[in-house]
């Protein structure tokens, strides 16, 4: 009902019928003059492509530092990881002196998964180096852990690096783990957070995301701050998979401090 719009629009027509479009016939594309812009070819080249879609970080500490990559698998890794993962599917264990064995304070089903034997574990362990930029190939990390939490499942407060000399970590004859990846590969309706003990704050579930963290001081020392637990899961099926990258070979990937204190 606006009167000077339907103006504008009466306006504009005729001019479009007394401008008629030229032909690209008679047209000759040029690109600009000038060598002030150096990077001109890239800058073209990427300006004609819709580019690729950025892993977001969110930082949720600093103190131990935890770090969450949103959108880290998509919903059909996700789906194969678990389907390859069921058919191994075992009671979890933990370390008990030198030897490993169940324990009633981690009430879960764990299964390894190789990169040679699944396509999709290799494009996971390419994408923590990523955004790592850590080393993942084994020995210098651990295969692909899957675990599946069900109702009631939970895993009490523990570290991931070994805190014993007479661990099975050192088996692999890499050093202790330096960092934990840990990937959520379900939605969890009620529970199921992953709580930091010592450093007071908890990470809910967050489908196909990642949660990042780092076990060990620069110096080698284990971060007592990253105490953690796999709070119970109340309503849902909790999937994650877990990878545990080793110190040797990220000695020029995650360097020393000149402080031996950090």
């Amino acid at each position: 009902m606006n009167r000077r719009v339907h103006f504008n629009v009466e306006k504009y027509e005729k001019l479009l019928n007394e401008n008629l479009p030229a032909t690209s016939s008679g047209l000759t594309l040029k690109r600009p003059d000038g060598i002030y812009l150096r990077t001109r070819n890239a800058y073209e080249q990427l300006c004609q492509t819709k580019g690729s879609q950025p892993i977001r970080r969110e930082i949720i500490s600093l103190q131990p530092y935890v770090v969450l990559f949103h959108g880290f698998v998509t919903q059909a890794e996700a789906k194969n990881i678990r389907k390859y993962a069921m058919p191994g599917l075992r009671r979890s264990v933990v370390a008990s002196g030198m030897n490993q064995a169940t324990a009633e304070y981690r009430i879960s089903k764990s299964a390894w998964l190789k990169e040679s034997a699944h396509e999709v574990v290799g494009k996971l362990d390419q994408r923590i180096t990523l955004v790592t930029g850590l080393n993942v190939q084994p020995p210098y990390a651990e295969y692909l852990q899957v675990v599946n939490y069900g109702i009631g499942g939970h895993y009490e407060p523990h570290f991931d690096h070994a805190t014993s000399d007479s661990s099975p970590l050192y088996r692999l004859k890499t050093g202790n783990r330096v960092a934990t990846i840990m990937i959520y590969l379900s939605p969890v309706q009620a529970g199921g957070s992953t709580a930091f003990i010592y450093a007071n704050f908890s990470v809910p579930v967050v489908q196909n995301a990642a949660l990042f963290w780092w076990n060990l001081h620069k110096n080698g020392q284990g971060n007592v701050d990253t105490l953690h637990a796999g709070c119970p899961v109340i309503v849902g099926n909790k999937w994650v998979a877990n990878k545990w990258v080793h110190e040797y070979e990220q000695e020029f990937r995650r360097r020393c401090s000149l402080n031996p204190e950090e």
